[in-house]
Protein backbone atom coordinates (compact mmCIF):
# COMPACT_ATOMS: atom_id res chain seq x y z
CA UNK A 1 0.00 0.00 0.00
CA UNK A 2 1.27 3.47 -0.91
CA UNK A 3 1.11 6.25 1.68
CA UNK A 4 0.83 9.90 0.67
CA UNK A 5 0.77 12.99 2.84
CA UNK A 6 -0.89 15.76 0.88
CA UNK A 7 -1.47 15.99 -2.85
CA UNK A 8 2.12 16.88 -3.66
CA UNK A 9 2.93 13.19 -3.39
CA UNK A 10 0.47 12.17 -6.12
CA UNK A 11 2.61 10.88 -9.04
CA UNK A 12 2.72 13.07 -12.16
CA UNK A 13 1.44 10.17 -14.28
CA UNK A 14 -1.41 9.28 -11.92
CA UNK A 15 -4.43 7.82 -13.73
CA UNK A 16 -8.01 7.24 -12.64
CA UNK A 17 -8.95 5.82 -9.23
CA UNK A 18 -11.85 5.01 -6.92
CA UNK A 19 -11.81 7.26 -3.84
CA UNK A 20 -13.38 6.97 -0.41
CA UNK A 21 -13.24 9.96 1.94
CA UNK A 22 -13.61 10.36 5.69
CA UNK A 23 -11.88 10.66 9.04
CA UNK A 24 -12.29 6.89 9.51
CA UNK A 25 -11.42 7.09 13.20
CA UNK A 26 -11.72 3.56 14.54
CA UNK A 27 -12.06 1.97 11.09
CA UNK A 28 -15.16 0.35 12.58
CA UNK A 29 -17.56 -2.07 10.89
CA UNK A 30 -19.41 0.75 9.13
CA UNK A 31 -16.13 2.08 7.78
CA UNK A 32 -15.08 -1.42 6.77
CA UNK A 33 -18.27 -1.77 4.70
CA UNK A 34 -17.57 1.56 2.98
CA UNK A 35 -13.94 0.65 2.28
CA UNK A 36 -14.95 -2.76 0.94
CA UNK A 37 -17.33 -1.06 -1.53
CA UNK A 38 -14.50 1.18 -2.73
CA UNK A 39 -12.04 -1.70 -3.07
CA UNK A 40 -14.57 -3.80 -5.00
CA UNK A 41 -15.46 -0.90 -7.31
CA UNK A 42 -11.78 -0.21 -7.99
CA UNK A 43 -11.10 -3.82 -8.87
CA UNK A 44 -14.06 -3.90 -11.24
CA UNK A 45 -12.75 -0.80 -12.99
CA UNK A 46 -9.16 -2.02 -12.95
CA UNK A 47 -7.91 1.10 -11.13
CA UNK A 48 -6.36 1.76 -7.68
CA UNK A 49 -8.46 2.36 -4.58
CA UNK A 50 -7.59 5.46 -2.54
CA UNK A 51 -8.63 6.26 1.03
CA UNK A 52 -8.40 9.94 1.91
CA UNK A 53 -8.36 10.89 5.58
CA UNK A 54 -7.37 14.00 7.52
CA UNK A 55 -4.81 15.12 10.07
CA UNK A 56 -5.41 16.74 12.49
CA UNK A 57 -9.05 15.86 13.14
CA UNK A 58 -11.18 18.47 11.32
CA UNK A 59 -12.98 19.43 14.54
CA UNK A 60 -9.70 20.64 16.05
CA UNK A 61 -9.36 23.17 13.21
CA UNK A 62 -13.03 24.11 12.89
CA UNK A 63 -13.45 24.55 16.67
CA UNK A 64 -10.04 24.47 18.44
CA UNK A 65 -10.19 22.60 21.72
CA UNK A 66 -13.02 20.33 20.57
CA UNK A 67 -10.87 17.42 19.32
CA UNK A 68 -12.83 14.23 20.05
CA UNK A 69 -11.21 11.30 21.82
CA UNK A 70 -9.25 9.34 19.22
CA UNK A 71 -10.10 5.67 18.71
CA UNK A 72 -7.12 4.92 16.46
CA UNK A 73 -3.79 6.51 15.70
CA UNK A 74 -3.09 7.49 12.11
CA UNK A 75 -0.61 4.62 11.84
CA UNK A 76 -3.22 2.14 13.08
CA UNK A 77 -5.79 3.50 10.61
CA UNK A 78 -3.31 2.93 7.77
CA UNK A 79 -2.64 -0.65 8.90
CA UNK A 80 -6.35 -1.46 9.09
CA UNK A 81 -7.01 0.14 5.69
CA UNK A 82 -4.23 -1.95 4.19
CA UNK A 83 -5.75 -5.10 5.71
CA UNK A 84 -9.02 -4.18 3.98
CA UNK A 85 -7.34 -3.97 0.58
CA UNK A 86 -6.83 -0.23 0.05
CA UNK A 87 -4.07 0.60 -2.46
CA UNK A 88 -3.27 4.17 -1.37
CA UNK A 89 -3.64 5.76 2.07
CA UNK A 90 -3.70 9.53 1.55
CA UNK A 91 -3.50 11.87 4.56
CA UNK A 92 -4.68 15.40 3.81
CA UNK A 93 -3.35 18.02 6.24
CA UNK A 94 -6.54 19.69 7.51
CA UNK A 95 -5.56 23.36 7.59
CA UNK A 96 -7.46 26.65 7.86
CA UNK A 97 -7.00 27.10 4.08
CA UNK A 98 -8.29 23.62 3.34
CA UNK A 99 -11.31 24.29 5.55
CA UNK A 100 -12.20 27.35 3.42
CA UNK A 101 -12.40 25.47 0.11
CA UNK A 102 -15.89 25.78 -1.34
CA UNK A 103 -17.52 22.44 -2.22
CA UNK A 104 -17.07 23.26 -5.92
CA UNK A 105 -13.34 23.97 -5.56
CA UNK A 106 -12.96 20.91 -3.33
CA UNK A 107 -14.33 18.66 -6.08
CA UNK A 108 -12.63 20.35 -9.01
CA UNK A 109 -9.18 20.90 -7.52
CA UNK A 110 -8.79 17.75 -5.41
CA UNK A 111 -11.03 15.04 -6.83
CA UNK A 112 -10.91 15.93 -10.53
CA UNK A 113 -7.61 17.70 -11.25
CA UNK A 114 -5.35 15.90 -8.79
CA UNK A 115 -6.85 12.47 -8.07
CA UNK A 116 -8.70 11.93 -11.39
CA UNK A 117 -11.52 10.04 -9.68
CA UNK A 118 -13.60 7.59 -11.66
CA UNK A 119 -15.87 6.95 -8.68
CA UNK A 120 -16.31 8.29 -5.15
CA UNK A 121 -17.65 6.07 -2.37
CA UNK A 122 -18.90 7.86 0.77
CA UNK A 123 -21.43 7.46 3.56
CA UNK A 124 -24.85 8.88 2.80
CA UNK A 125 -24.34 11.50 5.55
CA UNK A 126 -21.07 12.74 3.98
CA UNK A 127 -20.48 16.50 3.94
CA UNK A 128 -17.54 18.45 2.55
CA UNK A 129 -16.20 21.89 1.74
CA UNK A 130 -16.54 25.24 3.49
CA UNK A 131 -19.07 25.12 6.36
CA UNK A 132 -19.85 21.50 5.29
CA UNK A 133 -22.14 22.87 2.59
CA UNK A 134 -21.40 20.02 0.19
CA UNK A 135 -23.38 16.78 0.47
CA UNK A 136 -23.92 13.58 -1.52
CA UNK A 137 -26.54 15.18 -3.78
CA UNK A 138 -24.14 17.98 -4.75
CA UNK A 139 -21.37 15.44 -5.24
CA UNK A 140 -23.61 13.52 -7.65
CA UNK A 141 -24.42 16.71 -9.58
CA UNK A 142 -20.73 17.50 -9.93
CA UNK A 143 -19.97 13.90 -10.80
CA UNK A 144 -22.38 14.13 -13.72
CA UNK A 145 -20.62 17.31 -14.84
CA UNK A 146 -17.05 16.04 -14.49
CA UNK A 147 -17.53 12.39 -15.41
CA UNK A 148 -17.28 10.40 -12.18
CA UNK A 149 -19.76 8.14 -10.40
CA UNK A 150 -20.88 8.55 -6.78
CA UNK A 151 -21.90 5.72 -4.44
CA UNK A 152 -23.61 7.01 -1.26
CA UNK A 153 -23.64 4.09 1.18
CA UNK A 154 -26.24 3.79 3.91
CA UNK A 155 -24.73 3.70 7.40
CA UNK A 156 -24.41 0.25 8.98
CA UNK A 157 -26.80 -0.38 11.86
CA UNK A 158 -27.81 -3.31 14.04
CA UNK A 159 -30.43 -3.54 16.81
CA UNK A 160 -31.46 0.09 16.15
CA UNK A 161 -27.87 1.24 16.78
CA UNK A 162 -25.99 3.00 13.98
CA UNK A 163 -22.30 2.18 14.15
CA UNK A 164 -20.37 5.43 14.30
CA UNK A 165 -17.17 6.71 15.89
CA UNK A 166 -19.29 8.87 18.23
CA UNK A 167 -21.25 5.83 19.42
CA UNK A 168 -18.06 3.83 19.99
CA UNK A 169 -16.47 6.68 21.94
CA UNK A 170 -19.51 6.67 24.24
CA UNK A 171 -19.12 2.90 24.75
CA UNK A 172 -15.43 3.29 25.60
CA UNK A 173 -16.14 6.22 27.90
CA UNK A 174 -18.67 4.06 29.78
CA UNK A 175 -16.28 1.10 30.00
CA UNK A 176 -18.61 -1.06 27.87
CA UNK A 177 -15.89 -2.86 25.95
CA UNK A 178 -18.23 -5.57 24.65
CA UNK A 179 -20.39 -2.99 22.86
CA UNK A 180 -17.28 -1.23 21.54
CA UNK A 181 -15.94 -4.56 20.25
CA UNK A 182 -19.22 -5.35 18.51
CA UNK A 183 -19.19 -2.03 16.64
CA UNK A 184 -15.47 -2.01 15.88
CA UNK A 185 -15.28 -5.65 14.84
CA UNK A 186 -12.33 -6.09 17.24
CA UNK A 187 -11.44 -4.93 20.78
CA UNK A 188 -10.74 -1.25 21.35
CA UNK A 189 -6.99 -0.62 21.43
CA UNK A 190 -5.03 1.80 23.59
CA UNK A 191 -1.41 2.03 22.52
CA UNK A 192 1.57 3.98 23.71
CA UNK A 193 5.10 3.85 25.08
CA UNK A 194 5.91 2.12 28.38
CA UNK A 195 7.22 4.73 30.81
CA UNK A 196 8.45 4.68 34.39
CA UNK A 197 5.74 4.86 37.02
CA UNK A 198 5.85 4.86 40.82
CA UNK A 199 6.73 1.11 40.83
CA UNK A 200 4.05 0.47 43.46
CA UNK A 201 2.70 -2.53 41.53
CA UNK A 202 6.12 -4.19 41.70
CA UNK A 203 6.20 -3.68 45.47
CA UNK A 204 2.80 -5.38 45.72
CA UNK A 205 3.88 -8.35 43.58
CA UNK A 206 2.13 -7.13 40.42
CA UNK A 207 4.75 -5.37 38.26
CA UNK A 208 2.92 -3.32 35.64
CA UNK A 209 3.76 -1.70 32.33
CA UNK A 210 2.74 1.96 32.64
CA UNK A 211 1.45 2.84 29.14
CA UNK A 212 1.58 6.51 28.08
CA UNK A 213 -0.89 6.91 25.18
CA UNK A 214 -0.77 9.75 22.64
CA UNK A 215 -2.73 12.94 23.24
CA UNK A 216 -6.50 12.68 22.63
CA UNK A 217 -6.50 8.84 22.94
CA UNK A 218 -9.86 7.34 23.89
CA UNK A 219 -9.24 5.93 27.37
CA UNK A 220 -12.01 3.83 28.95
CA UNK A 221 -13.78 4.53 32.22
CA UNK A 222 -11.78 3.97 35.40
CA UNK A 223 -11.64 0.34 36.44
CA UNK A 224 -9.91 -2.98 35.94
CA UNK A 225 -10.05 -4.70 32.56
CA UNK A 226 -9.15 -8.00 30.93
CA UNK A 227 -7.00 -7.22 27.90
CA UNK A 228 -4.55 -8.57 25.36
CA UNK A 229 -1.08 -7.02 25.57
CA UNK A 230 1.28 -6.84 22.58
CA UNK A 231 4.70 -5.30 22.06
CA UNK A 232 4.34 -3.74 18.62
CA UNK A 233 6.82 -4.17 15.80
CA UNK A 234 9.47 -6.80 15.29
CA UNK A 235 12.55 -7.35 17.36
CA UNK A 236 14.41 -9.60 19.73
CA UNK A 237 12.71 -11.27 22.67
CA UNK A 238 12.34 -9.07 25.75
CA UNK A 239 12.79 -11.49 28.61
CA UNK A 240 9.95 -13.95 28.03
CA UNK A 241 7.97 -11.53 25.83
CA UNK A 242 8.12 -11.90 22.02
CA UNK A 243 7.27 -8.74 20.04
CA UNK A 244 4.17 -9.24 17.92
CA UNK A 245 2.76 -11.99 20.14
CA UNK A 246 -0.21 -11.20 22.37
CA UNK A 247 -0.31 -11.97 26.10
CA UNK A 248 -3.06 -12.00 28.69
CA UNK A 249 -3.16 -8.95 30.95
CA UNK A 250 -5.12 -7.37 33.76
CA UNK A 251 -5.20 -3.62 33.18
CA UNK A 252 -5.92 -0.86 35.68
CA UNK A 253 -7.23 2.46 34.39
CA UNK A 254 -7.54 5.30 36.87
CA UNK A 255 -5.87 7.28 39.63
CA UNK A 256 -5.02 4.57 42.22
CA UNK A 257 -7.43 5.95 44.87
CA UNK A 258 -6.10 3.61 47.57
CA UNK A 259 -2.86 5.59 47.42
CA UNK A 260 -4.59 8.98 46.89
CA UNK A 261 -3.39 9.14 43.30
CA UNK A 262 -4.40 12.07 41.10
CA UNK A 263 -2.95 11.26 37.69
CA UNK A 264 -4.95 8.93 35.44
CA UNK A 265 -2.81 6.02 34.27
CA UNK A 266 -3.12 2.89 32.14
CA UNK A 267 -1.17 0.10 33.85
CA UNK A 268 -0.97 -3.41 32.40
CA UNK A 269 0.00 -6.41 34.51
CA UNK A 270 1.08 -8.88 31.85
CA UNK A 271 0.38 -12.42 33.04
CA UNK A 272 3.02 -15.15 33.16
CA UNK A 273 5.86 -13.02 31.75
CA UNK A 274 9.07 -11.38 32.84
CA UNK A 275 10.49 -8.53 30.78
CA UNK A 276 11.95 -5.04 30.87
CA UNK A 277 9.43 -3.19 28.70
CA UNK A 278 10.52 0.41 29.30
CA UNK A 279 10.57 2.41 26.07
CA UNK A 280 8.63 -0.22 24.11
CA UNK A 281 5.67 0.78 21.93
CA UNK A 282 2.84 -1.48 23.06
CA UNK A 283 -0.84 -2.15 22.43
CA UNK A 284 -3.53 -2.95 24.97
CA UNK A 285 -6.66 -4.48 23.40
CA UNK A 286 -9.43 -4.16 25.97
CA UNK A 287 -11.88 -7.07 26.07
CA UNK A 288 -14.03 -6.60 29.18
CA UNK A 289 -14.33 -4.50 32.33
CA UNK A 290 -13.92 -6.63 35.43
CA UNK A 291 -14.88 -3.99 38.00
CA UNK A 292 -14.88 -0.29 38.68
CA UNK A 293 -12.08 1.51 40.49
CA UNK A 294 -12.28 1.11 44.27
CA UNK A 295 -10.54 2.55 47.31
CA UNK A 296 -9.47 -0.21 49.70
CA UNK A 297 -9.01 0.11 53.45
CA UNK A 298 -5.77 -1.85 53.51
CA UNK A 299 -2.95 -3.11 51.31
CA UNK A 300 -4.05 -6.68 52.12
CA UNK A 301 -7.57 -6.15 50.79
CA UNK A 302 -6.16 -4.46 47.67
CA UNK A 303 -3.82 -7.39 46.98
CA UNK A 304 -6.66 -9.88 47.53
CA UNK A 305 -8.79 -7.96 45.01
CA UNK A 306 -5.91 -7.87 42.52
CA UNK A 307 -5.54 -11.64 42.77
CA UNK A 308 -9.26 -12.00 42.04
CA UNK A 309 -8.90 -9.61 39.10
CA UNK A 310 -6.10 -11.73 37.64
CA UNK A 311 -8.16 -14.91 37.97
CA UNK A 312 -11.13 -13.25 36.30
CA UNK A 313 -8.95 -11.84 33.52
CA UNK A 314 -7.66 -15.34 32.77
CA UNK A 315 -11.24 -16.65 32.52
CA UNK A 316 -12.42 -13.84 30.25
CA UNK A 317 -9.42 -14.00 27.93
CA UNK A 318 -9.48 -17.80 27.66
CA UNK A 319 -13.13 -17.56 26.60
CA UNK A 320 -12.26 -14.75 24.17
CA UNK A 321 -9.47 -16.86 22.62
CA UNK A 322 -11.86 -19.79 22.21
CA UNK A 323 -14.43 -17.56 20.48
CA UNK A 324 -11.72 -16.28 18.12
CA UNK A 325 -10.73 -19.81 17.16
CA UNK A 326 -14.36 -20.89 16.80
Amino acid sequence: MLRWRGLDEVPADWGRCVLTIGVFDGVHRGHAQLIARAVTAARKRGVPSVLMTFDPHPMEVVRPGSHPAQLTTLQRRAELAQDLGIDVFCVMPFTADFMKLTPERYVHEILVERLHVAEVVVGDNFTFGKKALGNVDLLREMGARFGFAVDGVQLLAEHAVTFSSTYIRSCVDAGDMEAATEALGRPHRVEGVVVHGDKRGRELGFPTANVAPPMFSAIPADGVYAAWFTVLGAGEELGTVVPGRRYQAAVSVGTNPTFSGRTRTVEAYVLDTEADLYGQHVAVDLVSRIRGMEKFDSIESLVAAMNRDVDRAREILSEDAERSVG
